[in-house]
C-alpha cells in the first residue's frame, strides 16, 4: 500500500470515531437534560401575600359550609362553623400535599388521598398527616372577608 492510501483512511477513521464520539456524547446529554431538569425543579418564588380580600361576603357562605380560595399561590379554605364563626386553614394536606375539603357530613376537614382527618382548628385528628394545617386569621370588614397570615 503507498503512504497516500494509508493517509486517507487513517483521516476518515478519524472522522467516522469523531462522529459516533460526539453522537453518543449527544445522545447521553439528551437523555441526561430531562433527567437533571425533573429531579432539580426550577425555584419558584413563593408570593409575597401576606393576606388577601376575598371575592366574596360573609353573607355568601352558610353555617356549617365552606368555601376554597386563593392564598398568595395556594389554595385555602374558609369554613364557617355551625355556630357562625370563620375561620381560614391552608387547604394543603402536611402529609402529602393533596387539597383538603370541608365534608360537612363528619364536621370537619378530611384529605381524600389517605383519609387523613383535621378538625376546625387544623389539628390531625386522624390519618396520616404528621402536622395540622396552617391557620389563617379572619376578620369580617363590612361585606368583605379579609385573610391574614399569623403572626
Amino acid at each position: 500500500m503507498n503512504s497516500r492510501t494509508t493517509g486517507s483512511r487513517g483521516s476518515r477513521r478519524r472522522f467516522v470515531n469523531w462522529l459516533l464520539g460526539t453522537s453518543f456524547g449527544g445522545m447521553v446529554l439528551s437523555v441526561l437534560y430531562p433527567v437533571t431538569r425533573y429531579l432539580i425543579p426550577p425555584h419558584v418564588a413563593e408570593a409575597a401575600a401576606s393576606s388577601v380580600t376575598l371575592g366574596f361576603g360573609p353573607a355568601d357562605i352558610a353555617p356549617g359550609t365552606a368555601k376554597i380560595f386563593k392564598f398568595g399561590n395556594r389554595p385555602a379554605l374558609l369554613v364557617r362553623t355551625v355556630a357562625g364563626e370563620l375561620r381560614a386553614l391552608s387547604a394543603t394536606c402536611t402529609h402529602l400535599g393533596c387539597i383538603v375539603q370541608y365534608r360537612e357530613d363528619l364536621g370537619h376537614i378530611w384529605c381524600a388521598c389517605h383519609n387523613g382527618h383535621f378538625d376546625l382548628n387544623g389539628r390531625n385528628i386522624a390519618g396520616p398527616p404528621p402536622a395540622p394545617l396552617e391557620t389563617y386569621l379572619v376578620r369580617e370588614s363590612g361585606e368583605q372577608i379579609v385573610v391574614t397570615k399569623g403572626a
